[in-house]
C-alpha cells in the first residue's frame, strides 16, 4: 500500500516541503532508508543523514533548518518523533485489521463469548465464561483462563497466560510470554521452620491503553486486586507483586521489581533494575534512577531519587562526585598528618 507525502501530511497535521506527490510504501531508518521509504529526524545527532539519505519522504520538526540542499520531500510537524509514532500506530492497526477469524486447532469453551472481528490464533485456549470483546486479537498459544475479560481491540501476543478472573481493558497490548494473575508470593512461616502457602484469591485488573512488555509477571492479589491503571507502560522482564497498584501513565523500565502492596502514583518514571520494597507509597511524578533501591515511601510529588538506599537525586550526584575524589582526599590527609607529626616533633 502506497501513500503520498500530501496524504501523510494530512494524517499528522504536517506541512509538505517539496514534492507533495512523492510516494512511500514502507518505513526505514534515516541512515539506511531506500527510495520509496519514509523516515524521520528528531535527534540532532542524525542530522548529517538528512543530506545523504535515499528516503523519499522524511518527517522533520517545524524548526529544522537546512544547511545543505536535500533531495527528499520533507514533512514539517511540531514534533517529528510523535508524528512518526502516530504513523507507525496507524500502520500497525491496518495490519491487525487484516487478522480475523479462528485458526484451527484452537479451544473455545462453549460458555465463553467472542465478539465480532476477533482473531484467535492456532492452539489458543479460551476458558469457561471468558469474554473476548470486539476487535481483540488473541495470538497462537495464548491462554485465556476462566472468567477472564479481554476488552475491545486488545492484543494478546503469543504465549501470554492470563489466569482466571482477571480483567483486561480496552486497547491493551500484552507482549509474548507475559503471565498475568499468577499467585502472589505468600507463605506463612511455621514453628517447625516450614512455610504454609497463603491462598491467593484476588485477581489482576489492567485498565485501558496499557502496554506490557515480554516476559513480565503481574501477580494476583492475595485478596482484592493488583491494579495497573490506564495509560501505564511496562517494559520487559518486570516483577509486579500481589496487590501492587501502578498509577495512570506511569512507566517502568526492564528488570525492575515492585514488592507487595506498594502503591505507585500517576506519571511516575522508574528506571531499569530498580527494586522497591513492599507497603510503600510512591508519590505522583516521582523519578527513580536506574538500579536504585527504594526502602522508604516517597511522599513529596515530583521527587527524583537515586542510589541504594535511594535518596534525593541531586544529593546523590554530589555524593558520587565526592566519592570519586576520595583517593585524592586520602592522599592529602596523609600529607597533613605527616606535617602535623613533624610540627609536634619540633615543638617537643
Amino acid at each position: 500500500m502506497q501513500f503520498s507525502a500530501s496524504q501523510i501530511a494530512m494524517m499528522i497535521n504536517g506541512r509538505v516541503d517539496g514534492n507533495a506527490d512523492a510516494l512511500v510504501a514502507s518505513f526505514g531508518k534515516i541512515e539506511e532508508a531506500k527510495s520509496g521509504q519514509l523516515a524521520f529526524l528528531a535527534n540532532p545527532k542524525y542530522e548529517e543523514y538528512l543530506y545523504s539519505t535515499k528516503a523519499s519522504v522524511i518527517i522533520v520538526n517545524e524548526t529544522q533548518e537546512l544547511k545543505n540542499p536535500v533531495e527528499c520531500t520533507l514533512i514539517r510537524v511540531a514534533d517529528a518523533y510523535t508524528a512518526f509514532a502516530i504513523l507507525l500506530d496507524k500502520y500497525q492497526q491496518i495490519q491487525n485489521q487484516q487478522l480475523s477469524g479462528v485458526q484451527q486447532p484452537a479451544y473455545i469453551d462453549a460458555t465463553s463469548k467472542v465478539g465480532d472481528n476477533v482473531f484467535i490464533g492456532a492452539f489458543a485456549y479460551i476458558g469457561a465464561n471468558a469474554v473476548v470483546a470486539e476487535g481483540a486479537k488473541i495470538f497462537p498459544h495464548a491462554y485465556i483462563g476462566n472468567n477472564v475479560l479481554v476488552g475491545e481491540n486488545t492484543i494478546v501476543h503469543p504465549g501470554v497466560k492470563i489466569y482466571h478472573n482477571c480483567i483486561i481493558g480496552k486497547n491493551v497490548v500484552i507482549h509474548a510470554g507475559t503471565i498475568i494473575g499468577g499467585d502472589g508470593f505468600g507463605f506463612a512461616p511455621q514453628a517447625d521452620g516450614t512455610y504454609k502457602k497463603v491462598p491467593q484469591i484476588g485477581n489482576v485488573i489492567i485498565e485501558d491503553n496499557v502496554e506490557i512488555g515480554s516476559n513480565t509477571t503481574i501477580d494476583r492479589g492475595t485478596m482484592g486486586s493488583t491494579l495497573i491503571k490506564s495509560g501505564a507502560k511496562l517494559d520487559n522482564l518486570l516483577q509486579i507483586a500481589h496487590n501492587v497498584e501502578i498509577g495512570c501513565n506511569s512507566v517502568i523500565a526492564a528488570q525492575a521489581g515492585i514488592s507487595g502492596s506498594t502503591k505507585v502514583g500517576n506519571n511516575v518514571m522508574i528506571g531499569g533494575q530498580v527494586g522497591i520494597v513492599g507497603h510503600l507509597v510512591i508519590a505522583d511524578g516521582s523519578k527513580i534512577n536506574a538500579q536504585s533501591g527504594v526502602s522508604k515511601s516517597i511522599k513529596k510529588p515530583n521527587t527524583a531519587v537515586s542510589g541504594s538506599p535511594a535518596f534525593d537525586y541531586t544529593a546523590a550526584l554530589r555524593s558520587q562526585a565526592v566519592a570519586r575524589k576520595l583517593p585524592d582526599l586520602e592522599r592529602r590527609i596523609l600529607e597533613l598528618e605527616e606535617i602535623i607529626k613533624e610540627m609536634r616533633e619540633r615543638v617537643s
